[in-house]
């Protein structure tokens, strides 16, 4: 009888087990990732990312769970994605690659709270109420790449004195594609600059509109802060290169990848903050009483090696200014 009633709690403990396992996994909050572009185009913002919630005590497969979901740059690909996040029920949803990852969280979880990092102005685009108190269930970064033209065309001149035609890609896309062509447009007027833009939003419209440039050559490019370029980065810094063509982007990616010069906010700095404010929420702090951080570092990086490719002397002032010269 004894050896029976044994066996009996032996089983009862086998079968309870599997049920407490799965208790414990069910009990590690899951952060549910919503970006436009690829894994291989994050590595370098998912490490800042983490690291932001490392800060706030949260690891990784130790006590958070992570599930991705990637747009791979087709944008229709972001509400049924997002949609998904909701069903599971995450505890948090990240949604990065400007505002159109986070326009798209929003309509999908109305009550699951959502930190974003966007380079436009969240309260033009719905986003939140106001910066200081969002309201809602959203808040998160905002990297102000839309507002950076004006200086992006001034140390481009800087650089390039000769320069009245420019050429800028824009995403049309994304929805803070008309805010850029705004900034974009005065401050062309300010400084006696032609643009002429081309809407760009794949692959092949990319080789299309340099294909243009051997007929109607410009003086320079402009590409749009966009995480579509983004993940085309080489692309663009390969073609610019073979066309001979001086280009400004709006993040450090670009110059790593060859590109010419670039003038934007520090990118890793606004990921660490994402992972920061994800890591609060998970601890019970409501989005609504975070405000909308606004980036205040901002970096210039210039490939100097790109530079003498194209027969540019960078001048002493804009090389002592700049925060990191690629060699």
């Amino acid at each position: 009888m004894l050896d029976l009633k044994r066996r009996e709690f032996i089983a009862l403990v086998g079968a309870a087990w599997p049920l407490a396992a799965r208790a414990q996994q069910t009990a590690m909050p899951v952060i549910g990732l919503l970006d436009i572009r690829s894994p291989e185009a994050m590595t370098d913002r998912l490490r800042a990312f983490r690291q932001g919630l490392k800060d706030a005590g949260f690891v990784e497969g130790e006590n958070v769970a992570i599930e991705y979901r990637w747009a791979e740059g087709q944008y229709d690909r972001l509400p049924a994605l997002a949609a998904e996040l909701d069903r599971r029920k995450v505890a948090v949803i990240v949604a990065s690659g400007g505002p159109a990852p986070a326009l798209a969280a929003a309509k999908a979880a109305t009550t699951i709270p959502i930190v974003f990092v966007t380079a436009e102005d969240p309260v033009k685009l719905g986003l939140v109420a106001n910066l200081a108190r969002p309201g809602g269930n959203l808040t998160g970064v905002s990297m102000l790449t839309g507002e950076l033209a004006a200086k992006r065309l001034e140390l481009l001149r800087e650089l390039v004195p000769g320069a009245v035609r420019v050429a800028a890609f824009i995403n049309p896309n994304n929805p803070g594609a008309d805010n850029t062509l705004k900034e974009l447009d005065a401050a062309a007027r300010a400084m006696g600059l032609q643009v002429q833009v081309f809407t760009t939003s794949t692959s092949r419209e990319i080789d299309a509109a340099f294909a243009t440039f051997v007929r109607e050559r410009p003086d320079a490019l402009f590409v749009a802060g966009d995480a579509f370029f983004n993940s085309r980065r080489l692309q663009l810094a390969l073609l610019a290169a073979r066309h001979g063509l001086p280009a400004t982007y709006p993040s450090r990616d670009y110059p790593v990848s060859g590109g010419l010069m670039s003038y934007g906010t520090n990118i890793g700095d606004a990921f660490r903050q994402l992972g920061a404010y994800a890591g609060r929420i998970l601890k019970g702090t409501n989005p609504a009483d975070l405000p909308v951080v606004q980036s205040s570092k901002f970096e210039l990086v210039i490939n100097h090696q790109t530079a003498r490719m194209l027969g540019l002397t960078v001048p002493d002032k804009l090389l002592a200014t700049a925060d990191e010269v690629i060699e």
